[in-house]
């Protein structure tokens, strides 16, 4: 059980994490492009910026990927209780 439990967390942050980074690329502003000012703007952020940004979208990942976890195998457990 204890292993399904740690697959099923891997499993489950893999695709939270790769929904909330398609979410975020999706909701971005898209990039202005011509006039001076619009690409001021319009800069990237920094490296630390986009380290910080891709840490905290995994770590979030992780935190939803273990309450469902949880839930679940709290859910499967108690299911196999009620029918012994």
């Amino acid at each position: 059980m204890v292993k399904a439990s740690l697959f099923l967390m891997a499993l489950l942050t893999v695709l939270i994490g790769m929904g909330l980074r398609w979410r975020q690329d999706r909701l971005n502003p898209v990039r202005a492009e011509g006039r001076a000012e619009s690409r001021a703007r319009a800069r990237r952020p920094g490296l630390l910026a986009r380290g910080k940004a891709r840490l905290d979208l995994w770590i979030t990942a992780a935190a939803i990927a273990s309450v469902a976890t949880i839930l679940l195998m709290g859910g499967l457990h108690w299911i196999r209780v009620w029918l012994q």
